[in-house]
């Protein structure tokens, strides 16, 4: 198997080329799912007005909403942000299953299924994702 060293926020560390793709093509395909999810918003397009009322919002936040994912999903793309992008969708990720909770709609784990994926494919990228969510220091500095 063929290991790639990569720099992470916690220094140098060894992924292997099929785990690094593993994790593109899991976060390729949720970028274009949220990106076109923003594009149907900010478009404001029948589909996106309609289901944004529906769930009890004005309609004149829908286009607001597709920026504010927009902005989030470009923070995730890039790499250096990518870590403040995860951040930053999976609070809007649970703002939206605490929208489907509140409406009983059985979808609510659509939005939670996307978070996990879009960690998961962080984790494969950069090993130092998983150093900072599940490495435990016996000296913290905090």
């Amino acid at each position: 198997m063929v290991h790639a060293t990569v720099e992470s926020a916690t220094g140098r560390r060894s992924i292997s080329k099929s785990r690094r793709w593993a994790g593109r093509i899991i976060g390729g395909w949720l970028v274009l799912f949220l990106a076109f999810d923003a594009a149907v918003k900010v478009l404001q397009l029948n589909v996106a007005v309609e289901g944004t009322t529906r769930l009890g919002y004005p309609a004149h936040l829908v286009v607001i909403l597709g920026i504010v994912e927009l902005v989030c999903l470009v923070a995730y793309v890039v790499p250096r942000m990518s870590i403040a992008g995860a951040i930053l969708l999976t609070g809007y990720l649970g703002g939206a299953t605490a929208t489907q909770v509140r409406v009983e709609n059985p979808w609510f784990i659509l939005p939670v299924a996307l978070g996990g994926l879009m960690w998961a494919a962080l984790w494969l990228r950069d090993p130092g994702v998983g150093w900072l969510l599940f490495e435990r220091s016996d000296n913290p500095s905090w």
